[in-house]
């Protein structure tokens, strides 16, 4: 894997106001996440402080050997930290043992996941000699048909399939605790259970006590390597279910890490933008551990939405933040074509703030958390900051060249590694 520079997430600030925490907390400018257990998944590890960690899923066939490793290397190199593959069949999850040595012997290991679907025991018992993690949907693990006649479910035919799903799933609870593996319960709104239907409808509510249901089948045979998801398509929904889920989780001590996602976003700029609304929103509330964006694209194109997200929150920093005003009519030069040309030159610094601002009347203000600044100060004149602090003018033709110099003058400069920077994860959202 190519090295993704991440800085390390920033220090929880220390408040040294009269505040209560909660109160204090209203007001933090940094996001203090919400405190989880950590579950390791091959080298990765995700929740207990960790940064959040980025996920895609191949959409090759896992039958492909050849293109399944392709499609896992290739995530891997841009920045994604787990892959993920499906495993419809037995067949689909012996694959998975040569996919394993091949990526081993031909690349490094990668952590991957398994996802198991309809009636998957004897699959997931199989795949999970092969991968680091498992995931499951409590709506399907144990296959209801639906009846088209019933009413209602009694109490004893609800218990009954409660007593089935244990039996189904405890034998792979067993084979991950005793491997030091992990499991995703993962709840998909769109395939819940008919029993929590019937009990629950089709709600956050139900979503959630069908994870419920599955952690303390889990915690009963001392495993707790669990990761949990509750995925809708509509963003409202998948909030809910993640809020109600932390609120159920901390009346019952519970601590688990959660995978988040908008499944089904669908593709193009609003693709983006809901699993922006979606993913974005829960983390700028402490919630959330790993995330994978699920566009209706090249899984590869999913990885810069993620870094893009956490980057906008503070949480990781894998790229330069630019700091750019929208043009006004004080601009004084073409913004959109400086900018350009400044992030051309300099978007493999990673760990800087660059402001590039059109004119002098906010800028300096603006801009002042930036590391470097490059100002529009008067027609065809540059001012260059360092903080807030301006370094010197100069003619409008040499200010890019110049912010380098300047970069270069305090030690902060590298030169570009043509292999990492070709890779698109500081592409923007």
């Amino acid at each position: 894997m190519l090295t993704m520079p991440t800085l390390s997430s920033p220090p929880a600030p220390i408040s040294t106001s009269s505040d209560t925490p909660a109160e204090a907390a209203d007001f933090e400018t940094t996001i203090i996440r919400r405190k989880t257990r950590p579950v390791k998944v091959g080298d990765v590890t995700i929740g207990s402080g960790h940064p959040v960690v980025v996920q895609s899923m191949i959409n090759e066939d896992t039958l492909d050997i050849d293109g399944s490793v392709a499609g896992i290397r290739r995530l891997h190199e841009i920045g994604c930290e787990i892959v993920r593959v499906t495993v419809p069949s037995m067949a689909h999850a012996r694959a998975l043992a040569e996919i394993k040595d091949r990526l081993a012997k031909t690349y490094q290991t990668v952590p991957l996941v398994a996802d198991v679907h309809h009636n998957g025991m004897k699959i997931a018992l199989e795949v999970a000699k092969h991968v680091d993690k498992v995931r499951i949907n409590p709506g399907l693990y144990v296959f209801e048909k639906p009846a088209s006649d019933r009413t209602e479910y009694t109490q004893a035919e609800f218990d009954g399939i409660g007593a089935k799903i244990r039996e189904t799933l405890e034998p792979l609870v067993i084979s991950l605790r005793d491997q030091g593996k992990a499991m995703r319960i993962g709840v998909n709104h769109g395939s819940l259970a008919e029993r929590m239907l019937f009990t629950y409808g089709d709600t956050p509510e139900g979503m959630v006590e069908s994870a419920l249901e599955f952690i303390r089948i889990c915690e009963s045979l001392d495993f707790y390597n669990i990761v949990i998801s509750l995925k809708a398509s509509r963003v409202p929904v998948m909030l809910a279910a993640y809020r109600l889920m932390v609120k159920r989780m901390d009346e019952l001590g519970m601590s688990y890490p959660l995978h988040l996602g908008v499944t089904e976003a669908g593709d193009g700029e609003y693709g983006r933008i809901k699993s922006t609304a979606g993913i974005g929103t829960l983390l700028a509330m402490g919630i959330g551990d790993t995330i994978r964006v699920s566009l209706t694209e090249a899984p590869e194109k999913e990885i810069p939405v993620c870094y893009s997200i956490l980057q906008a929150l503070g949480l990781r920093k894998t790229m330069v933040e630019y700091v750019a005003c929208p043009s006004c009519g004080r601009t004084l030069f073409n913004l959109e074509e400086v900018l350009h040309k400044v992030r051309e030159a300099t978007s493999h610094l990673t760990g800087l703030d660059i402001a590039v601002m059109g004119c002098i009347v906010n800028g300096p203000g603006e801009m002042a958390d930036a590391d470097y600044g490059y100002v529009g100060k008067q027609p065809g004149t540059i001012a260059l900051y360092r903080g807030r602090e301006e370094i010197k003018r100069v003619p409008e033709a040499q200010g890019v060249e110049e912010l380098i110099n300047l970069i270069k003058g305090d030690g902060r400069w590298l030169e570009p590694d043509t292999e990492t920077t070709a890779a698109p994860v500081g592409a923007t959202v």
